[in-house]
């Protein structure tokens, strides 16, 4: 009994021999080898695409779509963000960005309408792609669509922008105006061929200019500025000098208004005077008209009294009286002719009566 057969009875497994070809795997080996290294070689350069391409779950990140491509071709599918199914190898995804996105532009060289070359070291361009677009906008412009429609259409419209016009319209007169030409001009050709970008704003900052313009450039400014603070100067020195007036204007106008407030309440004293003037003369005229009216009506009612009192018999009485009244008598034969007798004073009083009637 041989060796083999002590081992087969003993349960110990024999070698296989060298020239039996049922347990030689080399081939296999080397089959495989091959395949991951031709793999590596066609897949292996990009990291990215190799995910995309292995991978069976993918995710779209949120502001983004899912875009899909087999062999090649682009598919008429889009994903919204979240976690998706594809076969690897077959489907390629790429994840597109449909919210506000910023794309740089630097150092773009134009030279002006003088010949002069400028810099603009710096272009921001916001823009968006719409998502009802994206399929449009990538199978016409592909995956890198900015690179045709901002990086190298902004090139374009600065360059044209800069030979139409000259260093100081560039650099000072129409800067402020840049941003919204860029804008309109990036916008015109979007929405005539690719209508899916939306370009909202431009940004561009100041150009780099050669060292002895910007010089000149500065003294201008410089110049500039003291002119513009002489005229300030003098603006401010004319408001001051119209406020000073106004003031004098206003102060015045109420000194005219305080005496003419003064002047009217001395005139109403005087018109107040003077109507009490009146009143009291009409008082006093009144009174005094009141008194000769009285002292006449008196008079007159005396006049008529006496004129019923005086009779000859009362005046008879009026003089009995006066004599009984005298203190002297005389006796004797011969009286003074004072004393008349009875006949006589009574022709008297006959006569006296119608002369003061009359």
């Amino acid at each position: 009994m041989d060796a083999q057969q002590q081992q087969r009875q003993q349960g110990v497994p024999a070698r296989p021999r060298s020239g039996d070809g049922g347990g030689d795997f080399t081939p296999i080996l080397t089959v495989l080898v091959a395949f991951i290294a031709i793999f590596a070689l066609v897949v292996a350069p990009s990291i990215s695409t190799l995910n995309n391409s292995v991978s069976i779950l993918h995710q779209v990140p949120e502001g983004h779509v899912g875009v899909y491509w087999r062999g090649g071709a682009l598919l008429n599918t889009i994903t919204d963000p979240g976690f998706h199914m594809k076969l690897p190898f077959i489907t390629q995804f790429e994840p597109i960005q449909v919210t506000l996105q910023t794309d740089l532009v630097r150092d773009i060289p134009c030279g002006t309408k003088g010949g002069v070359m400028i810099n603009f070291e710096k272009v921001e361009v916001v823009n968006r792609l719409r998502k009802d677009h994206v399929y449009d906008t990538l199978l016409n412009y592909g995956v890198n669509y900015d690179n045709t429609w901002i990086y190298d259409k902004i090139h374009h419209e600065i360059n044209q922008f800069c030979s139409a016009h000259s260093l100081q319209q560039v650099y000072i007169d129409m800067f402020d105006q840049i941003d919204e030409k860029m804008k309109d001009a990036l916008q015109a050709d979007c929405t005539r061929y690719a209508p899916g970008i939306e370009i909202l704003s431009v940004r561009i900052t100041k150009p780099s200019i050669p060292e002895s313009i910007r010089r000149n450039f500065e003294n201008m400014e410089q110049e500039r500025t003291k002119v513009l603070i002489a005229v300030e100067r003098q603006r401010v020195a004319e408001k001051e000098a119209e406020t000073q007036k106004k003031i004098a204007i206003s102060e015045a106008e109420r000194n005219a208004h305080v005496s003419k407030i003064q002047m009217e309440q001395k005139l109403m004293e005087k018109d107040s005077a003077r109507k009490q003037e009146e009143i009291s003369n009409s008082m006093y005229l009144a009174r005094e008209k009141s008194l000769a009216d009285a002292s006449y009506y008196r008079t007159m009612k005396e006049a008529e009294a006496n004129k019923l009192k005086l009779t000859p018999e009362f005046l008879e009485l009026r003089f009995i009286e006066a004599i009984a009244n005298n203190s002297k008598i005389f006796f004797g034969n011969k009286v003074p002719n004072m004393v008349l007798d009875q006949r006589l004073l009574g022709n008297f009083l006959q006569e006296a009566v119608p002369r003061m009637e009359s």
